[in-house]
């Protein structure tokens, strides 16, 4: 099971939409994930817990990678294609 994380400015709408949309993306490729959302303040002091974590590209600039964690920088957030081939991409 991973642990995703969506992220926008607040945590409140924008990263709840990401996280629905990753939720389902997950779900239609069977991975079984737990999906959650905050705000960038808080994601820059939780990232070690998750696998994945989902980002506009100006928010990600910010979050920093490990070994453990992705960043997904999202040119749009709204693109549900765009969003599903980078998350199946970096699972690979």
């Amino acid at each position: 099971m991973i642990k995703l994380l969506a992220v926008c400015g607040n945590g409140m709408g924008t990263s709840t939409l990401m996280k629905l949309k990753a939720k389902n993306i997950l779900d239609k490729n069977k991975i079984q994930a737990v999906c959650e959302n905050c705000s960038i303040g808080q994601a820059k002091t939780s990232l070690g817990g998750y696998d994945l974590v989902i980002a506009s590209v100006h928010l990600a600039s910010q979050l920093k990678e490990t070994s453990k964690t992705k960043i997904i920088a999202l040119k749009n957030i709204l693109d549900v294609k765009e969003m599903e081939q980078k998350i199946l991409e970096k699972l690979k």
